[in-house]
């Protein structure tokens, strides 16, 4: 990074809500500086030369595709995660070389997926504590709802039964007492 760019960034004083919620979105999906500068340095070679096929050939059988789940964004693959969807839309926002790259590469030299998977495994060493802390975020969330659902349902139960308790031991009304039959013998 240059001297200029890096003065320019730090002398940005715009601390506005929609700013600051940006950079808490940015920093939650692992979109850093020292990504940004990672990212500037990958070049038409880096995708073009990966060994792909190899690494294909190491995994175990299992696709790209088996391991995530289908997103619904148009600006990126389908066969992404949603984290990865995401991280993905924000990286090519900040980092234009990115998106140039992926113009000049898809899809004569590469298949979008393709290019998708080098990406990310050439920044995995960046973005991996990211992502895991967003699955386990999201399993946080999963379980908490689960516990609220099942608490407020047995809290429905209880509130129930306290009602009808509470009817069935208090004494009759006068209003309830005249509907109650009387026998006659």
């Amino acid at each position: 990074m240059d001297w200029s760019s890096w003065f320019r960034r730090s002398n940005k004083k715009d601390n506005s809500p929609n700013q600051r919620q940006q950079q808490e979105e940015e920093e939650l999906f692992g979109v850093t500086h020292q990504l940004i500068d990672h990212v500037r340095s990958f070049t038409v070679d880096t995708f073009k030369n990966f060994p792909l096929q190899d690494e294909e050939e190491r995994t175990s059988g299992a696709s790209f595709s088996d391991e995530i789940v289908p997103s619904t964004s148009a600006s990126v693959r389908k066969d992404l995660s949603l984290w990865q969807e995401r991280h993905a839309t924000l990286v090519l926002s900040k980092v234009k070389e990115l998106s140039q790259l992926r113009f000049l590469l898809c899809p004569r030299h590469l298949k979008e997926r393709e290019f998708w998977r080098i990406y990310f495994t050439l920044v995995k060493s960046h973005v991996a504590e990211y992502e895991l802390r967003a699955v386990r975020l999201a399993k946080l969330k999963k379980m908490a709802m689960e516990n609220e659902i099942s608490s407020d349902s047995s809290a429905f139960e209880v509130e129930m039964g306290e009602t009808k308790h509470a009817k069935c031991s208090q004494p009759p009304s006068p209003r309830d007492r005249s509907l109650i039959p009387i026998r006659l013998e």
